[in-house]
């Protein structure tokens, strides 16, 4: 990546993007290929929910991920390069996908802003190779618009790809006019909706409760036997409406009312979002820094303060908790070794308190070695055994023996990566498939030695609140 500096950038004027877009064609005319351009621009204070709201389109790609708590978010759309593929070296393809396009690129403008810069974002499904073909096992792409907040600093980029025969009068004014339109942003005209789509929904158990407390049954007997130590069995429930769903509607109720999660949206370019409010961090890299955290073991929230104290109270001294939560961080550590990643994490868990349900949470940090990348990180990590078992091959065989749909982006890995390797991704829990006036909501349980089945299906029915809140539908 070409990053020009300061002294030699043409003068922020519609005459200088051009020239600089000149510049960028006649690099694609001697390589005989197309070449990219990355503008960054600080500009004031704007919503990147609300810029992705306004320019939102059900036919092109679209990846938002917030955390309200930290005043962080990204968004993206319209994608100007991108990659789709599956199976085993899918991770593999998209470091080399994200490498190829940042060696023709060129960035002007405030290249040391936080968030400047081509930023990649990627949705890898749960499987490899999943059986729902509405979200490839592996999505990246570099978006033609994007939004970065971090805290009271916000920047707008705009990617461009080049060819030798590109329309750069064109480009130029359509980028002008955006530079224009993110200085002084308005949202006086961004559309509202004209009916609410939330009215006259209908709810349908997809995998009914005697299906689900059967599988656990099985999974149990599978642990009895040696086979499995840990398997996370997940359920779906249907809701319909008449009108179709506004994917970043139903978000921004999200992020809402779960502050502390990772509020996130994929949209697959054909019509469908995937959205959610996530409790767990897959990984996040900052500089040789690397951090990851493991999230097992649940308890529903009281109704008063002595109640929650009292569940909160059970949970950290609850042995199959905690032996499931172990689980979690000895895989963890097992595979950031594999990764090159020494790491150590606190003593005792945390609690984790949502609103609708706790968790047992230990962060984990390690340093990376060189020539070690994030993708590499996570190819080993996901998916954790919070959202699949231990030990993993026969995890995922029971998994998709004993589940009867596809989880597709359910406990995938979604996220972005910033053009120097940083970045950060998310587990796709507490989430939902948005299909026009479908909405499929997800969740699961861990099941090891000791768990009971009639307990499992209600810990799924307290985690499902988090989506149900936000179509406004009784849990």
């Amino acid at each position: 990546m070409k990053i020009i500096p300061p002294a030699r950038q043409p003068e922020r004027s519609r005459e200088g993007l051009l020239a600089f877009l000149r510049e960028c064609r006649a690099d694609a005319e001697r390589s005989g290929g197309d070449v990219f351009a990355s503008i960054s621009l600080l500009v004031n204070h704007i919503d990147p929910l609300a810029v992705l709201e306004s320019i939102y389109d059900p036919g092109e790609l679209h990846f938002y991920q917030e955390r309200s708590s930290r005043e962080e978010s990204i968004a993206g759309a319209d994608g100007v390069a991108v990659r789709q593929t599956s199976g085993l070296g899918r991770f593999r393809e998209v470091e080399e996908f994200r490498e190829e396009i940042l060696s023709r690129t060129t960035c002007i403008g405030d290249t040391d802003a936080p968030g400047a810069g081509p930023h990649f974002f990627c949705a890898f499904t749960f499987f490899e190779e999943p059986r729902d073909t509405r979200f490839a096992g592996a999505t990246v792409f570099l978006p033609r618009w994007q939004v970065v907040r971090r805290g009271d600093v916000f920047t707008a980029v705009a990617n461009l790809r080049i060819a030798a025969d590109s329309p750069l009068e064109a480009m130029a004014e359509k980028v002008w006019r955006a530079h224009v339109k993110f200085s002084a942003f308005g949202y006086d005209g961004v559309p509202t909706e004209a009916n609410d789509w939330r009215a006259g929904g209908e709810r349908r158990e997809t995998v009914p409760r005697e299906v689900f407390t059967a599988g656990v049954r099985e999974a149990l007997e599978a642990i009895s036997s040696g086979e499995l130590e840990k398997v996370v069995l997940a359920r779906c429930v249907d809701l319909s409406f008449r009108g179709g769903i506004h994917p970043l509607r139903a978000l921004n109720r999200l992020r809402m009312t779960y502050p502390n999660c990772f509020t996130f949206s994929v949209a697959n370019g054909t019509g469908q979002s995937f959205i959610g409010a996530s409790p767990e961090l897959l990984v996040r890299r900052r500089g040789d820094t690397v951090e990851t955290e493991a999230l097992a073991g649940s308890a529903p929230r009281g109704a008063t303060a002595s109640e929650d104290a009292v569940l909160a109270g059970d949970l950290l001294r609850s042995e199959k908790d905690s032996r499931e939560h172990r689980l979690v961080i000895d895989s963890i550590l097992r595979r950031l070794r594999a990764a090159g990643v020494e790491a150590e994490h606190v003593s005792r868990p945390r609690l984790l308190q949502l609103p609708n349900v706790q968790h047992l949470r230990t962060p984990v940090r390690g340093k990376l070695r060189g020539g070690v990348g994030l993708l590499d990180v996570l190819a080993q990590l996901h998916p954790t055994p919070a959202v699949g078992g231990t030990p993993r091959e026969p995890a995922m065989a029971a998994i998709r023996r004993m589940e009867a749909f596809s989880r597709g982006l359910y406990a995938g890995a979604v996220g972005w990566i910033a053009p120097d390797g940083d970045g950060e991704f998310t587990v796709a829990i507490r989430s939902t498939l948005i299909d026009g006036g479908l909405a499929r909501l997800y969740a699961g349980a861990g099941i090891v030695a000791g768990s009971d089945p009639e307990r499992e299906w209600c810990e799924t029915e307290v985690k499902m609140q988090a989506m149900l809140s936000a179509f406004s539908l009784p849990d």
